[in-house]
């Protein structure tokens, strides 16, 4: 007797399988964000990353091994060499480069994949974000380690540490919690492939320290610079406690990094901490704080897209001023003429929605958020405010969207918003 298979069945017989098969792996994407895993059914295996950077002065490089151990580890990784900064990459495993691309195939029980890292890095034709000298570096973590999409089973994660090999007379500075001498421990909670992220300072630094509403503050700065730290600690617990009343998720850690030139005369926010240059006042002469500005940035979390970038920088501006005004710091009168003196700035910015918030287009979004908090507190009987937008929004952390923004704001109000019509609904 003749026995005749039904080609199709064949086929759904083999997509069901494979379905079987590829649910138990996902991409922890670090470039995105994304990390789609639900561990709530498995039985949580670890392994360990160990990240092992060795600093030298004298050749501006850092050299970086990725060490990863244990039973069984991720099946492949996706580094993304974005500019020219990554050097002489090299595996002992299997490793493709494809342009900005490097596939790197590690295996148990034991892997390492080594490159050296560039540090000088410009912003601006005289300025740095990142500079080595021979007595110190100033740099962030996440550029050191670049963006990593990994791909294991959703029963693996990891434990991770950052070691620096440093001069001997050197220290070190980062947003983690100590292991031993210039050795750290990395958490990154919801994410299975764990990578440093933040500021770090190495070299001859000068540093100060304490506690304000349960979050550990650390400011440094090369030493010798005379950069005013008992100044800015000072401040940090004057608005700290504020801060966080809006922002209750605030991280717990958080460094401050400060220096003069040839750093980048300005503010830069990271994870768990912030860069600010020294010459930078706590407070400006227009009564605004570049330096609570980028605790907004550290305390939301939150980015923008090509759309949206006003939203994340009108929040941090307005707060710039606003949690001055709720310390005593300004008067009212103050504030107000603060709110004036933005909307006519304001003026000189054409359109709100844009990828890279220029300076007046913050000060137009700054206005912006006070008016939406004006609306929303009559809407309420003041039951609510743009506190609750705003505190909503971090507690969404990632990408903000315009129309995210504005329901989010209808929804606390109870009613639409006549301040956020001038601004067409985009993703």
């Amino acid at each position: 007797m003749k026995c005749l298979v039904d080609v199709r069945s064949i086929w759904v017989l083999f997509w069901l399988l494979s379905s079987v098969v590829l649910s138990s792996y996902v991409i922890a994407d670090d470039a995105s964000g994304n990390d789609a895993s639900d561990t709530d059914t498995f039985e949580i295996n670890y392994f360990e990353i160990n990240y092992d950077v060795t600093v030298e002065p004298e050749t501006g490089l850092a050299h970086v091994v990725i060490k990863l151990s244990g039973d069984d580890l991720p099946s492949q990784l996706k580094l993304r060499l974005s500019d020219d900064r990554y050097k002489n990459l090299n595996s002992e495993q299997s490793l493709e480069i494809k342009g900005e691309r490097a596939i790197w195939k590690p295996k148990a029980p034991e892997s390492s994949l080594s490159y050296d890292f560039v540090i000088d890095e410009k912003k601006g034709k005289d300025r740095y974000d990142s500079k080595i000298t021979d007595r110190w570096a100033i740099l962030r973590s996440d550029k050191l380690i670049p963006p990593i999409a990994a791909t294991l089973p959703k029963s693996l994660s990891s434990n991770a540490s950052l070691e620096f090999h440093l001069p001997s007379d050197w220290s070190s500075a980062a947003p983690y919690d100590i292991i031993d001498s210039h050795h750290y421990a990395l958490i990154d909670p919801g994410r299975r492939f764990i990578r440093p992220k933040g500021w770090l300072i190495l070299g001859e630094i000068s540093s100060r320290q304490d506690t304000f509403v349960d979050t550990n503050v650390r400011v440094a700065a090369p030493r010798g610079q005379n950069v005013r730290l008992q100044d800015s600690l000072a401040f940090l617990g004057w608005t700290l406690p504020t801060i966080k009343a809006v922002f209750p998720g605030f991280p717990s850690r958080l460094l401050i990094v400060s220096a003069g030139e040839p750093m980048w005369r300005g503010g830069l926010s990271g994870s768990f901490s912030l860069f600010m240059h020294a010459d930078r006042p706590l407070i400006s002469g227009n009564r605004t704080s570049s330096l609570i500005h980028e605790m907004i940035h550290v305390g939301t979390g939150i980015r923008g897209t090509r759309y949206s970038d006003w939203i994340v920088e009108g929040i941090a501006e307005y707060y710039a001023v606003e949690i001055l005004r709720r310390t005593g710091a300004i008067s009212e009168r103050r504030f107000q003429g603060t709110m004036e003196e933005l909307a006519e700035w304001g003026k000189e910015s054409g359109n709100l929605l844009t990828g890279d918030s220029s300076g007046a287009t913050t000060a137009r979004a700054a206005v912006l958020m006070h008016q939406v908090d004006l609306e929303i507190r009559q809407a309420t009987d003041n039951d609510a405010s743009l506190d609750d937008v705003a505190r909503g929004l971090a507690e969404q952390r990632g990408t903000v969207t315009v129309d995210g923004f504005i329901n989010l704001a209808e929804k606390i109000a109870g009613t639409k918003l006549k301040t956020l019509a001038v601004v067409s609904n985009k993703e």
